[in-house]
């Protein structure tokens, strides 16, 4: 019988090809630690228990089957999907410049792309407006050259979702693209592909599931979007309330229709974790 180090285990799995799986410690938790993390959890879901045991579960069909909340519903759905989709048309893009070329300033401007994550919505809402606004700094030449207003509009709506969500998908690709192998690209090349060519035939199918994974997370985070749309579109039924905004609306009037609506949305959110679960939520 032959005695391996543990380092050389994983070496050994990992030159072999087999599943390389995290250790678990066994036994007991110490208890410093465990009432510190029993708190945490109970922190982070005893509000979610107590909104489905506060929801009014009779009710809940009339409630979410009235014209306010489908139109609401349909204007998130419509919004998101569409900042969803100018997110991978730009941020893909970007997520492969990011990670393949290396140019002056790349950790400024990776900084600058990832700023709206910490940057409060509301103050996203403002900066939209400063620049898109009637009289903000390109507003007001797409107002006067081409009669175009942005701001309190559907399409306000899906710009500022964008703003919101375009990070997450530029994260998740850009992380993808460092773990692809490069060398299939520079193998294409060499055999006469065009960069582009290389790009679309071999990277993309490379790196789909990345892909897919900042899709879904774009298009959450673009569905559950308050500060920087109120800001910039307003709260208009039918034109620019979307479905966060619908409960703040209707906590201030009818908290049970508020309920119904927040639920609507952690439906979303599980349904999102559910999609993600084999890529971030695998305990092997």
């Amino acid at each position: 019988m032959t005695l391996r180090s543990p380092g050389h285990a994983d070496a050994a799995d990992t030159l072999s090809g087999g599943p390389r799986r995290r250790r678990v410690l066994r036994g007991g938790a110490p208890l410093p630690l465990l009432v510190p993390a029993l708190i945490g959890l109970t922190f982070l879901t005893l509000p979610l228990i107590a909104l489905l045991i506060r929801a009014p579960w009779r009710s809940m069909p009339g409630l979410l089957t009235s014209s306010e909340v489908w139109q609401a519903l349909q204007l998130s759905l419509l919004c998101a999907t569409a900042a969803t989709a100018v997110s991978l048309v730009v941020g893909v893009p970007l997520a492969w410049l990011l990670a393949r070329v290396d140019f002056p300033g790349r950790g400024l401007v990776r900084a600058l792309v990832t700023l709206p994550l910490v940057l409060p919505p509301v103050v996203g809402g403002v900066a939209l407006l400063m620049a898109l606004g009637r009289n903000g700094v390109v507003g007001k030449w797409l107002d006067s050259w081409f009669g175009l207003t942005l701001p309190f509009t559907t399409t306000g709506v899906v710009i500022a979702e964008a703003f919101v969500a375009m990070p997450f998908l530029v994260i998740s690709v850009e992380g993808t693209l460092r773990a692809a192998d490069p060398r299939y690209e520079e193998a294409a090349t060499t055999l006469g592909a065009s960069r582009f060519t290389a790009f679309r035939r071999v990277t993309l199918p490379l790196i789909a599931p990345g892909i897919a994974a900042g899709a879904v997370l774009a298009w959450a985070r673009a569905l559950g979007e308050f500060g920087a749309t109120i800001t910039f579109a307003g709260n208009f039924p039918g034109r620019t309330q979307t479905m966060p905004l619908a409960v703040y609306l209707a906590l201030q009037n009818d908290p049970e229709s508020a309920i119904a609506l927040s639920l609507v949305l952690l439906a979303v959110s599980i349904a999102v974790l559910a999609g993600l679960r084999d890529r971030w939520m695998t305990t092997s």
